[in-house]
């Protein structure tokens, strides 16, 4: 890595949980240089101005999300038991400490749907590749006979999964009630349960 890139690198690293928990509008030049501790002119030396390092920040957590993700569903045997890490580790999300301020995902959507199209299509594109994994694993799991329920919709239970992890995740923040969360990832298990 030249020392460009390992600048760039820094200031995306410092900077994603400040754009996670404040968000676009409210992450200030100032955060930034203070998070940093760099100049306005070397920050804008490594990228173009704040929406660029904003998209780079949501990469960074987004990138971060997938791979505790992953790294869980990879362990598993089952189609069940790699849909099953979704509501398990989302129980619990807000100890995985993955970025500070929450889910990239809500935090972003929620902000940028009708301010900020270029990090809406992020968001629109981190939801789309996640309900595209959740049909593989569904599709894999009705292929290997695992998964038996009559007229199963993979689209649709994909959908339902996000929908339900992601509205469970803004109660949970919105109430300040983490209780919330494991109580919904319940409903999310059962769902997958169901499949069998």
């Amino acid at each position: 890595m030249s020392k460009a890139e390992r600048t760039r690198q820094f200031i995306i690293e410092k900077t994603a949980p400040i754009f996670n928990t404040k968000g676009y509008s409210g992450t200030s030049m100032s955060d930034i240089m203070e998070a940093t501790g760099l100049s306005k002119g070397s920050i804008y030396g490594n990228f173009e101005n704040k929406d660029e390092v904003a998209i780079a920040a949501f990469r960074f957590n987004i990138k971060k999300l997938i791979a505790i993700f992953d790294t869980e569903i990879d362990k598993q045997k089952t189609f069940k038991d790699k849909l099953l890490v979704y509501p398990r580790l989302y129980s619990d999300y807000y100890n995985l400490r993955v970025t500070t301020g929450g889910c990239p995902i809500i935090n972003t959507a929620t902000e940028a749907d009708d301010t900020h199209p270029v990090l809406k299509n992020k968001v629109e594109r981190t939801i789309l590749a996640w309900k595209d994994k959740l049909i593989a694993l569904i599709e894999g799991g009705i292929a290997s006979g695992e998964f038996k329920a009559k007229n199963i919709n993979p689209e649709r239970t994909a959908l339902s999964i996000i929908a339900t992890i992601e509205g469970a995740i803004m109660i949970a923040k919105v109430t300040r009630n983490l209780s919330h969360l494991s109580s919904i990832m319940v409903a999310v298990s059962k769902t997958i349960e169901d499949l069998a």
